[in-house]
Parts: structure tokens; sequence; C-alpha cells
């Protein structure tokens, strides 16, 4: 009976040293600049982005920038990606960026609860599920996260641009990234120029038509 008490008092405290890790993770917000959509999609590049965090993570020191992007959008890179940001910026080559098709990302360097799994990834960037992701990172900000908005821009060129923008970093007294955006927003992708031209042209061929009907009611 005494192991079991003993045991039991271990598990107890072991839950508490975990819980305020836990209660961080997930409390950054990023956000399209100037818009709010359900499933925020940037149009064109550059983007620009609002980020802050809830105030359980205030403040959530050494941020990162963590890039996703699909196969494609990595073979499609005509240049250097560049995020930018009042007072600095960080630019990553191709070669900086480290594909996989399974696991996580980050595989290191990260709590194990704030790991984004390489199919949910797949998922919000539209890609097959056999489809490897490429993903970097990097310091980026002048300053620690807080619940005020800080803005910084993405400029990425590629001949099919699918890509998420996410941010990382640590609360409290962490030496890993322990909070992250939570992976349940599917992040910011640029379509494609043919999806964009072919929504565009639907959206043309609604207008006329409806021109028309108001047209044929007078």
């Amino acid at each position: 009976m005494r192991k079991l008490i003993i045991a039991a008092m271990m598990l107890i405290a072991l839950a508490v040293a975990v819980s305020p890790v836990l209660a961080e993770v997930g409390t950054i917000r990023i956000e399209p600049h100037g818009s709010y959509y359900p499933q925020p999609i940037m149009l064109s590049s550059p983007a620009t982005f609002n980020i802050s965090v809830q105030p359980a993570g205030d403040p959530t020191n050494d941020p990162n920038v963590l890039l996703v992007m699909s196969n494609d959008s990595y073979h499609g890179l005509t240049s250097n990606v560049l995020v930018d940001w009042t007072g600095g910026s960080i630019t990553f080559e191709p070669s900086d960026f480290t594909s996989t098709d399974s696991g996580y990302v980050l595989p290191s360097g990260m709590f194990n609860g704030a790991k984004y799994q390489v199919p949910g990834l797949r998922d919000h960037l539209q890609v097959a599920d056999t489809e490897p992701v490429w993903y970097a990172h990097g310091p980026f900000l002048a300053g620690p996260l807080t619940t005020a908005n800080q803005t910084f821009t993405v400029a990425l060129n590629s001949t099919s641009t699918r890509v998420l923008v996410y941010a990382i970093g640590r609360t409290g007294d962490s030496t890993v990234f322990n909070n992250r955006v939570p992976p349940t927003m599917a992040g910011f992708v640029v379509p494609d120029p043919g999806i964009l031209m072919a929504a565009l042209a639907s959206f043309g061929a609604f207008v006329a038509f409806a021109a028309y009907r108001l047209r044929r009611r007078k």
C-alpha cells in the first residue's frame, strides 16, 4: 500500500510540474494583416501578418517563424524566402529547408506536445498523403511575443506557391520550444496562380450571369 501511495504522489507531482507547460501550448495567434477569415488565404506575395499571444502565454520568448511548404512549392522556388519586420529581417535559402514525409515538424528541440504532425500539415496544404513537406525556422521579431499585435511580412516566390506560416517560442523557463500556433488553424496558403485565375473566372461568370438576369427583369 505504501508503494502505491508513493507512486501516486510521484504522478501527482509530475502532473503539477508539466501542467503549466501544457497550458501554454498553442497560445500564439497569427492573422492576415487587416482582414480576418475562418480559414485565412493570402492571395499575393509579399503578405503581411499580425502576430500576438494569448494571456496564458504572455510573454513567449525566442519567437521563431516556421515555414512549411509543399513539395511542388519548394521545387518551384524562384528566389530566397524573405521574412521582415520593423528593425530586422531573416532570409531562407532553399538549402535551409528540410524535407520529411512522416513523423513530426520539428522532430527535435521542441516539447513533444507542441510538435506538428506531418499528416496534419499535408491536410492544411491540401496535398497527397504520400507527399513530403519542406520546413525551415529561424528567430524573428525584435522582442518576445505579447498580447500586443506585431506585424511581419513574408515574401515567397514560387511557380506553385503553397506555404503555411507558423510561429513557435518558449514560455517560462523552458529550454525547448513549448508554444506554437495551434495546429487546428490551417495557417496561410498562397494559392497556385491557376487556381486563383479559375476562381476569378468563375466569379466573373457569376457576375455576368447576374447582370444578364437583372437586365431581363427590367
